[in-house]
């Protein structure tokens, strides 16, 4: 039987911040070639309030980012972007961030969008215990649909300082 995961030396979820532009900004390119955000974007990302944002250090070098933000009055929590360098994928880096950023959300419900045709991430996505609950057709700039996927949080989860996923 194949191995789910490649083995993975230790990844480090920290928070990221405005002086991580460039590595983030460089990993999303890596990673959306045709859907990437502007640098202004992720600039944005990397510093409004309410945002959670998160690095994976590996080796002493970004790995993969996340960035989700609080929907208080909407009750949720949404995953904006979430990417893994390609030669570091299938080592449950992309997993450790996810879990992280649910938990920094600190919201009951999180809610997340991908590509139709992205099968790695549904299949995470999928383990974590999202739900798809619509599709919103001709989203991306291709034209191709994404999936709307919803997690509802289980209340009483462990605390932050429990479940800090830094190693």
């Amino acid at each position: 039987m194949a191995a789910e995961h490649q083995a993975v030396a230790p990844v480090a979820v920290v928070p990221a911040t405005w002086r991580d532009l460039r590595a983030v900004w460089d990993l999303e390119k890596l990673c959306f070639p045709d859907d990437s955000w502007p640098w202004i974007d992720v600039l944005a990302a990397l510093t409004f309030p309410e945002t959670v944002r998160l690095k994976a250090m590996l080796e002493g070098q970004p790995a993969g980012f996340i960035v989700g933000d609080r929907r208080r009055h909407e009750g949720m929590g949404w995953i904006a972007t979430i990417g893994v360098h390609p030669d570091r994928r299938r080592q449950g880096i992309a997993r450790r961030l996810l879990e992280q950023c649910e938990i920094d959300l600190g919201m009951p419900r999180v809610r997340l969008t991908l590509r139709r045709s992205n099968l790695g991430a549904r299949r995470l996505y999928d383990l974590a215990g999202y739900q798809q609950i619509d599709v919103w057709n001709r989203y991306y700039r291709n034209g191709e649909d994404g999936l709307v996927m919803e997690k509802v949080m289980p209340p009483g989860g462990a605390s932050q300082d429990e479940r800090r996923l830094v190693e």
